[in-house]
């Protein structure tokens, strides 16, 4: 890293001039204010005309550069960097658990080169970081994959699925897999598909800000998804995010009802149309839902990790072209998800390309954009001629959910006619019977 980097014209004349580089300790004197502090990179893309300064208290700031700012060198301080203290001692009583890494913000840190966050931390860095895991469970790490969540792909959830049935085989307790928060609603329905009749739990965790920083939800989500891993009554695919934006309780959402609803809070997670299933508080495990899949070390896993990645997620919008869905025909797709409007409406210009994939062998399947509620076909005409040229509701199906079932369905059979009675069968609470409160929000969403 360059002595300066990151700094430019105006705030690099003055750092040449004090002859200061980052880490250094400085003296920042600007009027009647005055900063301590060590002076830390700033992002390649950052304006010219701040300094930014780590203060003794750990909070940052930046100071506008003017010309009555003056620099003084106090005192030669270290670069910047990370370092992983040696992980604890594993202690032979405890539950075996595996925590998989697979990348994303819970297993990243700020890149000071770019201001922005990159995958660094491996699992054994996490169990390094969190020595209180070696008090809840005998761990295991290893590094699946170290790349954003945006680059997971259906070939990724495959080798998840292969590597996690491989050690449930061998008799863990419980399995963590560190994930980026963006797409582990996508991961967690593949996973609930891919790993039917499991023994043990599977908690997902993510956290919105990076390890290193101080407000970081990383340490306590892996805790809470190791603790719940090791001990908790249930055995399903969840994903473990803070309940609220305090440290208070983590939430377990099931992985086929879950969406991340926020960009940026460490409460970002909601269920949606189904209550959560447990919350960990104190330690505690408490169920939410009251049918679930009891944890059973006796039962035996049923895996079937394969997904067809020729399906398609289409959002109507009012003036949609139809030949979007022409488009995809003609590229081969084998299904198709329309993310329609309300009920499960799309505009009558689609019918004629609608028909035509139905026609084709093409599995036409229609969720819903609303965040609360289900879809009702009957209601209104668009409906009911959908129904009618050959569309499949999906009820309360997320549309996310309903993509990776439609790839997991069509990647386990050839046949049209049996992947239509996958798609439409409830293999694992992707729907509910009924909308209920939702606890996690705060909002009714009654249908």
């Amino acid at each position: 890293m360059s002595g300066k980097h990151g700094y430019r014209k105006r705030a690099r004349n003055l750092l040449d001039e004090a002859e200061v580089e980052i880490g250094d300790i400085i003296r920042i004197s600007k009027g009647e204010e005055t900063y301590e502090g060590a002076l830390i990179p700033r992002a390649e893309l950052s304006d010219d005309d701040h300094l930014v300064v780590k203060l003794k208290d750990g909070y940052n700031i930046g100071i506008l550069v003017t010309e009555e700012l003056t620099i003084k060198k106090t005192g030669k301080g270290s670069k910047p960097k990370f370092l992983c203290p040696p992980p604890p001692p594993k202690k032979s009583s405890l539950p075996k658990v595996v925590i998989l890494s697979t990348g994303g913000t819970i297993a990243s840190r700020v890149d000071y080169r770019t201001g922005g966050v990159r995958p660094a931390l491996t699992a054994n860095d996490l169990y390094s970081v969190v020595p209180e895991l070696s008090n809840i469970a005998m761990i295991k790490t290893e590094i699946l994959l170290s790349i954003m969540s945006e680059n997971i792909t259906p070939k990724h959830w495959e080798k998840m699925a292969q590597q996690i049935s491989a050690h449930i085989h061998e008799g863990t307790n419980g399995i963590v897999v560190a994930h980026g928060t963006d797409t582990i609603g996508y991961t967690a329905a593949a996973l609930s598909f891919a790993l039917q009749n499991l023994p043990v739990p599977v908690v997902l965790v993510g956290s919105q800000r990076s390890a290193d920083r101080p407000s970081s939800d990383a340490a306590t989500n892996l805790a809470g998804a190791v603790r719940t891993a090791a001990n908790g009554p249930f055995a399903e695919v969840v994903v473990a995010m803070h309940e609220t934006v305090s440290d208070g309780s983590i939430i377990f959402h099931r992985g086929t009802k879950v969406r991340k609803c926020h960009t940026s809070r460490r409460d970002a997670f909601e269920s949606v149309n189904a209550l959560p299933l447990a919350r960990l508080k104190d330690n505690t495990v408490t169920m939410l839902a009251d049918e679930y899949r009891k944890r059973d070390g006796q039962r035996r896993l049923t895996s079937k990790p394969l997904f067809d990645e020729n399906v398609a997620l289409i959002k109507f919008h009012p003036s949609m072209n139809p030949q979007i869905i022409k488009w995809h025909v003609d590229k081969g797709i084998k299904g198709i998800v329309l993310e329609g409007t309300g009920l499960g409406h799309v505009g009558s210009q689609c019918f004629a390309d609608v028909k035509k994939a139905i026609a084709d062998d093409v599995i036409v399947s229609m969720a819903s954009q609303c965040i609360w509620g289900r879809i009702n076909m009957n209601v209104y005409d668009t409906g009911r001629e959908l129904l009618k040229i050959g569309v499949i509701p999906l009820a309360d199906m997320l549309p996310e959910t309903a993509l990776v079932k439609m790839m997991w369905a069509l990647g386990n059979t050839e046949n049209t006619f049996e992947a239509k009675q996958l798609l439409t069968r409830n293999i694992t609470y992707e729907f509910t019977p009924r909308s209920v409160f939702s606890q996690a929000g705060g909002r009714k969403n009654e249908s």
